[in-house]
This record gives C-alpha cells, structure tokens and sequence, in this order.
C-alpha cells in the first residue's frame, strides 16, 4: 500500500453528495458538484477497509468486484455491531419506517434512526419517499416484517435494478402516486398486526429527482464492473444518486461509478493533459486525489476499466 488517501465512498449528509476520505486516523470530505471533472487512477491492490472505524488486522485483499471491501471476518464484525442484525433490542433510540420507490414496481420498506433525517434515503437513491410511522426500534423492525407478509413489500432492492430504471423513469405524479397507493394499504393494517407503539405519520411525498441530478442528465448507458491497477476513471459529474456517481465519458456516454468499487483503493490524481495517455507522472501519482482534500478535476474524460452495459449484463472489451 502506498499510504495516500482511501476513498469511504459517497455521504449524503444534506442535498449536496460528498466523498469520505480516510488516512490513518485523519478523515476529510470532498463536496462534489454537477457539471464539475472528477477523475483518479488505482494504484496497487485493494485491501479490506475495516469494520467500525478499526483498520482490518490482517490488511487483507479483497476482490476487485466486492462492493462491501471487506474481508470476511471484518465483514461479520461490522454486521453483528449493525442495526439489520438485530442485535440491539434495547436500542432507546426513535426510529423511522419509511416507503422508497426506485422505479416502476419497486417500492421498498425500511427503517432508519430519527436522527439521521432522509439522509439512508438518499444514500439508497430512493427518487421518491415517504414516512409511514415512528417508534421504538422492534416495533419498526415489526411493522417491516408485517408489510412484507401482508403486502408482498421487500426490505431490499438490488442497485442493479434500481440503475437499469434510473434513466427512463415515468413523470412525477406517477412517481408519487405509487408511494401513496402503498402508504394507503399499509395504514388499513392499523389494529391488524400493527404495532401499538408504532406512531403512524402522515403521508408526506418527497420527490429527490432534482436532488440526483437525474431529472436532467442523459441516461446512463455502462457501469463500472471494477478497479484495477492503473485504471483510469475520468468524467464529468451529471448526477449521483445513493453510491453512484454518473459520469459523462467522451465517446461512451454517461458511466455509472458504484463508489463502494473503490473504496480500499490507493487512488492519485490524474493531471489534466494526461488524462488519456498510459503514463502518470510520478509527482502525479503522488498526489493523492484528495492530498488537498478535494476531488481531482480534469479538462478530459476517459475510462480504463472493464465496464458492463446497463440492463445488458455484457462486459464492454478493449478497455486496456
């Protein structure tokens, strides 16, 4: 490992996406902007990025293609210390049941802390939300597991699924209508398996199309499949929603960066006039994407890693 900056991956703590950075003990954010360049090269090998804020003990490897980065034993250990596990019944926290909507069909149910706001919808790039009820973390977890068995409601939506819709969705009031359709039938479960602690909220639309970016940005055509020693990933930021990025890449169209790919990545910048030559300069390389605590910007776009076609499922060739 060289030692630079590693990428947490994207944070939406407000309405503006941001890049969490680690080194060490020292942590930064770069505040990303549409229509701004961003662009890095990998470096080395990737190595499992931890579990609860501890560096992993072995400094292990880990695929290229997981969008956990984590090896397996950190892996359990930051799940057992999470909410999904289950494992903090005693929890005095309030917490939130909302409904997501991703795309025509995909509706979802989820639960996360009051204090925390919409910002676990916007890291899921939900396009359309709205709460259902608040209370005490059981009764929330109770109220998922009601919906799922009453109304066929998942917990989960693969982001694959969610990126295959992303640039074709339907106008706002169909968006909206289908989270309030759904708001509709879960509120008829009150005195059916509803849990009396659980406080049921109004029914409150949140549309964050504009928020992404999406409502206004070509449709993405490719994702990125995976980083790879010295692969290039350059572009033009047009939108973001949950992890991704959505670059716009000269002479391919607007690619998908999922920003758990490159999380325990070295990453270097990439100066404006090599953009797309196999070379970087070792002061370039140096210099972290962040060694100044902002994204590199570059005047060119290019992309050297494999990438597949959104929907598609095909790996585009001829990338190196």
């Amino acid at each position: 490992m060289s030692g630079g900056w590693w990428c947490a991956g994207v944070r939406w703590p407000g309405q503006v996406p941001e890049l969490g950075w680690s080194r060490g003990g020292d942590r930064r954010v770069s505040v990303l902007a549409y229509g701004a360049g961003l662009g890095f090269r990998a470096l080395g090998e990737r190595h499992c990025v931890g579990a609860r804020g501890n560096v992993c003990p072995l400094g292990a490897v880990v695929p290229g293609r997981s969008t956990g980065g984590r090896c397996a034993e950190c892996a359990r250990l930051d799940r057992a210390h999470s909410v999904a596990a289950d494992t903090m019944a005693d929890d005095p926290r309030t917490y939130r049941v909302y409904l997501a909507w991703f795309g025509p069909g995909m509706v979802k149910v989820g639960i996360t802390g009051e204090e925390r706001g919409a910002a676990r919808l916007r890291e899921q790039g939900a396009v359309v939300f709205s709460w259902l009820g608040r209370g005490p973390l059981m009764a929330a977890r109770r109220t998922e597991e009601v919906l799922r068995a009453a109304l066929g409601v998942p917990d989960r939506i693969p982001y694959a699924r969610k990126r295959a819709v992303r640039g074709r969705l339907p106008g706002r009031e169909e968006r909206a209508a289908e989270v309030a359709e759904l708001y509709r039938r879960a509120a008829r479960l009150e005195g059916g398996g509803w849990p009396e602690s659980l406080e049921r909220l109004p029914l409150e639309v949140v549309d964050q199309a504009a928020v992404f970016g999406i409502d206004r940005a070509p449709a993405p055509v490719r994702s990125v499949r995976e980083l790879v020693d010295g692969g290039v990933v350059a572009g033009r930021l047009v939108a973001a929603a949950g992890p991704d990025l959505h670059l716009a890449v000269d002479g391919v169209g607007v690619v998908v960066l999922d920003t758990r790919l490159i999380t325990g990545w070295d990453l270097a910048a990439v100066p404006p006039e090599a953009v797309s030559e196999e070379a970087v300069s070792e002061e370039a390389a140096s210099t972290g994407v962040v060694s100044a605590g902002t994204v590199s910007a570059v005047a060119e776009s290019d992309v050297r890693v494999p990438l597949i076609d959104i929907g598609g499922g095909g790996v585009q060739g001829g990338l190196f």
